[in-house]
């Protein structure tokens, strides 16, 4: 049987380190024991634990996004590359961000550096905002020497994997706006116009034909109970939004059937292509071995159908099978990244053949999502056109035969 999520909350935290240097942070967890007990393992003896409410999170301004976490990463990358000081550099960036969420989050990391803590475990202890992928970089960073060179390629991986997301969202609220407008325009006439033709029909007394009084009895239950229809629309896609949280082979039914729809599907497979092969390059150019990569690559990967195979292939590669002939059989990449990554393996540099792959899906994508709009508008037309013409057609049709009868 299948255990129910724990709900997590926000906390706010203020302590000492180690070396008695007052601290503060925010960190998620189920409940303020908990919080307790994961900063006495980091060494933190806790002063004061805050859970953050609904008036505290309205009165600390905007919530911190993940174009707020690409746009620190590359001011950081700026400012290091730069020569500036890291914990200056932290300070600056934290002092000039319009959002106190931000601000705080970014100035308890500072604190948490000059306490003593690497940017890693600094980072680390705000795991809301900063994954496992971008933890591991940066200390992979700090243990090489070159965490200005990660800097900058952490920065350009959240701005790419971002300007995905964005095209990604841009195309699936294109068809999902078609049928919002669909709904609301229907819901118009049927609760408006076709009264008015009802009252029509009723002083004729003519018998209507079978399609316009399906309508006006229609019309008739939306208003009566139009609020029940409501509330099983929101249960439905509540309750679908839900399983899809809660059942992982819901998950991976749905996201194994957006894969399959026209359109929408190549946009997501080209997008999933593309966040792996992003991934990849990064991980690899960072020194982190192929295996390891590839634990971080499947989770980035945004789909579930990917996120198995990449795992897949990471075990086969564990045993010493080559990559390319890996993904070869997973059977969910195309030829032509099969044939580039095993290029890439030949000459010792998937980084490079990744990075490629990656620019070369992240331009389709938008290509993609770009012709979508123009695919798209006989779309709308032909729901609009079925939906309005439908319903106009079945209010007309008992006048059509009233001038026959004449």
């Amino acid at each position: 049987m299948a255990i129910a999520a724990v709900k997590q909350s926000n906390f706010f935290w203020e302590g000492t380190d180690k070396k008695g240097a007052r601290i503060k942070g925010k960190s998620m967890a189920s409940n303020e024991n908990a919080v307790k007990a994961d900063l006495r393992r980091q060494g933190i003896v806790p002063i004061r634990i805050r859970k953050e409410n609904f008036l505290s999170a309205i009165g600390r301004g905007k919530r911190i996004t993940s174009s707020n976490i690409a746009f620190f990463s590359r001011q950081l990358s700026t400012m290091m590359t730069a020569g500036v000081p890291l914990v200056q550099a932290i300070d600056i960036i934290g002092r000039g961000d319009a959002n106190p969420r931000m601000r705080d989050m970014v100035l308890g990391i500072k604190a948490n550096v000059e306490s003593g803590n690497t940017l890693a475990d600094s980072l680390a202890k705000q795991p809301l905002y900063f994954d496992a992928l971008f933890v591991n970089l940066i200390r992979a960073g700090e243990q090489s020497g070159s965490l200005e060179t990660l800097l900058d390629r952490i920065a350009t991986y959240k701005e790419k994997t971002e300007a995905i997301k964005k095209k990604i969202k841009k195309a699936m609220f294109y068809p999902a706006a078609v049928l919002v407008v669909a709904f609301i325009v229907t819901a118009i006439l049927l609760v408006f116009v076709i009264p008015q033709f009802q009252s029509l029909f009723s002083s004729a007394g003519a018998a209507l034909p079978a399609f316009t009084q399906w309508v006006v009895n229609l019309s008739v239950s939306v208003r009566k109970i139009g609020w029940l229809y409501l509330i099983i629309i929101i249960g439905i896609i509540v309750g679908i939004v839900q399983a899809r949280k809660r059942s992982e082979r819901f998950h991976e039914l749905m996201d194994r059937l957006l894969l399959k729809l026209p359109v929408i599907g190549m946009v997501l497979t080209k997008a999933a292509i593309a966040r792996f092969a992003r991934t990849l390059s990064t991980m690899f150019a960072a020194g982190v071995n192929l295996v390891e990569a590839l634990t971080s690559v499947a989770g980035a990967t945004g789909n579930v159908i990917y996120e198995k195979a990449t795992l897949k292939m990471r075990d086969q590669v564990s045993t010493g099978q080559q990559l390319n002939l890996a993904m070869s059989q997973s059977g969910i990449f195309p030829h032509v990244v099969v044939q580039m990554i095993a290029i890439g393996e030949e000459a010792g540099s998937i980084d490079t053949m990744a990075s490629k792959v990656a620019d070369f899906y992240e331009a389709e994508v938008d290509n993609a999502v770009d012709s979508m709009s123009s695919l798209m508008e006989p779309f709308i037309m032909v729901i609009l056109g079925v939906l309005v013409g439908g319903l106009v057609v079945a209010m007309y049709l008992p006048i059509f035969n009233l001038g026959n009868a004449f």
